[in-house]
């Protein structure tokens, strides 16, 4: 059998790769109007691949942060990525905020998120704040959509209800460990009749959706940093995508709200690779296109593990209240997994835009070097505008006590004088003042 387009659209479309004869495919004149049915509960043994269409696309990319926490450098450094691609493609930089964890997102993390993306300069075309076509620009007011196509996926028969209770599932689990299988659901409602379903639903039975996956077969994708990534169908079992209080699984509102948001790049931390799998048979279902997919490497500490708040400050807004300038922070974010190919390492925003490529993104994992970012920051003081600095420095002195005006002659010279001993503007309080109580009369008496 040939291969077969199964959805698509001008910049992406998704291949299924059959294996053994399929004769309940039905054939369609159009490659975008082409659809497969599935008999369910069918065995099925397929394999899907993304293949990216050299037809011009619009670029639309999107940042998703959780207002759990403060931002971390490296959802930071995801942000820059995105922002970098869109802007060097002439695309559109979404900012959406996934705030479905209601017991832990909060409306002052939320705040901190977008202080600190606007302290960087990374300015977004819709999102909160700013509106756009494709809003609400928050998960927590999406929820009549979730439901909408979770209906959609019952009546294709893509979902099921699921009526196990905790101590059922806990037991299946325990069962797979003894056996020495992976704890996937062992699909005991997959098959339920009518006559069961109703049954349970007369009793009030809670009840989760479940994901049907087909048993046999792969998922392929085409990573724009790591190549070709494959993941068989029978490491997983049917999933949930929304539980029985009601409330959509992270994978279902993501593939929901990309797809629904017309995102055609989904560039993230690696950490999100195995969702890829889940998210891909959620766009296929419901007849979406499959965007294309770039997994960043994680930061990691001095000693390779993974970037965390024992190796000292992680976040943003601890750098900014620590004194480093945002364009600096910019520029040494950006070189953390990408360079241009050359040994340059000083670039303003404006000039990461122009050279930035997802090409040249590297998928070994990047070390945050806190010596270097501070060096980097004196790069960037030493290069601002005479006016600028003198104003930056006038200030923190003032701030600090240590003179009485922040601006004037003397301080246009000190800063002269001083400035290639100045890493962070906090460093200039002790310069200064080092200066000042220098003994230069009794030096000269002697």
């Amino acid at each position: 059998m040939a291969n077969s387009i199964i959805a698509g659209t001008p910049w992406m479309r998704i291949r299924v790769i059959p294996e053994i004869s399929f004769p309940i495919l039905r054939s369609s004149s159009s490659i975008y109007n082409h659809k497969v049915s599935f008999l369910f509960p069918t065995r099925r043994r397929f394999s899907v691949s993304a293949i990216a269409s050299t037809e011009k696309e619009q670029v639309r990319v999107r940042f998703a942060p959780s207002p759990t926490g403060n931002l971390h450098v490296g959802g930071a450094r995801t942000a820059l990525f995105n922002y970098l691609f869109a802007r060097s493609k002439g695309g559109k930089f979404v900012l959406r905020i996934e705030d479905t964890d209601l017991e832990r997102s909060t409306k002052e993390s939320e705040e901190a998120v977008l202080r600190d993306l606007s302290w960087l300069g990374l300015d977004w075309d819709e999102g909160p704040g700013v509106g756009g076509d494709y809003g609400p620009y928050r998960q927590s007011e999406r929820n009549s959509l979730y439901k909408q196509h979770a209906e959609k996926l019952v009546e294709s028969g893509h979902v099921y209800r699921c009526f196990c209770s905790n101590e059922e599932l806990e037991q299946m689990k325990e069962i797979a460990k003894l056996k020495q299988l992976p704890p996937v659901y062992t699909g005991k409602w997959a098959n339920a009749t009518d006559d069961e379903v109703q049954e349970e639903l007369a009793k009030g039975t809670p009840y989760t959706y479940r994901f049907r996956v087909p048993k046999e077969g792969r998922l392929t994708i085409n990573d724009l940093i790591r190549g070709e990534v494959s993941w068989n169908y029978d490491t997983l079992g049917d999933f949930v995508i929304m539980r029985s209080n009601g409330q959509p699984v992270y994978n279902f509102c993501v593939t929901v709200d990309d797809a629904t948001m017309a995102i055609s790049h989904v560039i993230r931390a690696e950490e999100h690779l195995p969702n890829t799998l889940r998210q891909a048979l959620i766009y296929k279902a419901l007849g979406f296109p499959m965007p294309h997919f770039a997994h960043v490497s994680l930061i990691l500490a001095p000693d390779r593990s993974k970037l965390s708040k024992r190796h000292g400050a992680t976040s943003v807004g601890q750098y900014r209240e620590m004194g480093y300038l945002p364009q600096a922070m910019v520029n040494y974010l950006a070189l953390l997994g990408w360079g241009d190919g050359t040994e340059n390492e000083f670039f303003t925003l404006e000039q990461l835009v122009e050279k930035f490529s997802i090409g040249r993104v590297n998928k070994s994992g990047a070390v945050f070097d806190s010596t270097k970012l501070r060096w980097m920051n004196g790069q960037h003081l030493r290069a601002l505008p005479s006016d600028k600095l003198n104003k930056l420095v006038g200030e923190r002195w003032k701030s600090s006590g240590i003179l009485a005006e922040s601006e004037g002659p003397f301080i246009e010279e000190a800063v002269l004088l001083l400035k290639d001993g100045i890493e962070l503007v906090t460093d200039s309080d002790k310069v200064l003042s080092n200066l000042l109580s220098y003994p230069l009369h009794a030096t000269l008496s002697r």
